[in-house]
């Protein structure tokens, strides 16, 4: 079980810096805090040969904060912290996360979005991919010291049910990309 051991102030940021945005709305002067953060990358696995979803499991320490275990079911993603081509971002993330080598033309973007509008509103570009055992090169599970992912094969059938159902805590993309691929991929191409 992870407990939080201590909460106090971030002085030395690595991945966020928080700011005070002041500004003008209908000619009264308002401030609104927030961080600046990385933009990030998100990706759908779809495993043909499994019919199932590839997501990963994780801990998020502030879900953690919230009373929660901290564990959190979500796509495939990273942030974009090189000068890199967003889909070649999304590829490494794929390898390093959860062990599949897709070639770079089998990573089709779908669109870009806002995450985290009340504090940052950093931009997630979403990626869809069709996998299958030929690409897999190892088991995945982030990188080694810094990350502890658990890849999750999540049957198609039982997708739809996973979206609702409240025990297993989840992020809204995960959510959107299911519902992105079940109105867009009736037959997984």
């Amino acid at each position: 079980m992870t407990t939080i051991d201590a909460i106090r102030p971030l002085t030395n940021p690595r991945f966020i810096k928080p700011i005070l945005i002041e500004y003008t709305q209908n000619k009264n002067k308002k401030q609104w805090e927030a961080i600046t953060s990385h933009d990030s990358v998100s990706i759908l696995l779809y495993h043909k040969e499994k019919d199932a979803f590839i997501i990963v499991k994780q801990l998020r320490p502030p879900v953690l904060n919230m009373n929660q275990d901290g564990y959190m079911y979500e796509l495939c993603a990273g942030i974009v912290d090189k000068d890199l081509p967003l889909k070649q971002i999304a590829k490494e993330e794929v390898l390093e996360e959860c062990g599949y080598d897709v070639p770079l033309e089998n990573i089709r973007y779908i669109t870009k979005f806002f995450t985290s509008v009340g504090i940052s509103g950093a931009v997630q570009s979403f990626f869809y991919a069709q996998i299958d055992e030929s690409m897999r090169i190892d088991e995945g599970g982030g990188i080694a010291g810094e990350e502890e992912i658990e890849v999750i094969t999540l049957p198609l059938s039982e997708a739809k049910e996973f979206m609702f159902d409240e025990s297993h805590q989840k992020t809204p993309g995960l959510m959107m990309g299911f519902y992105w691929f079940f109105d867009n991929c009736t037959t997984a191409t």
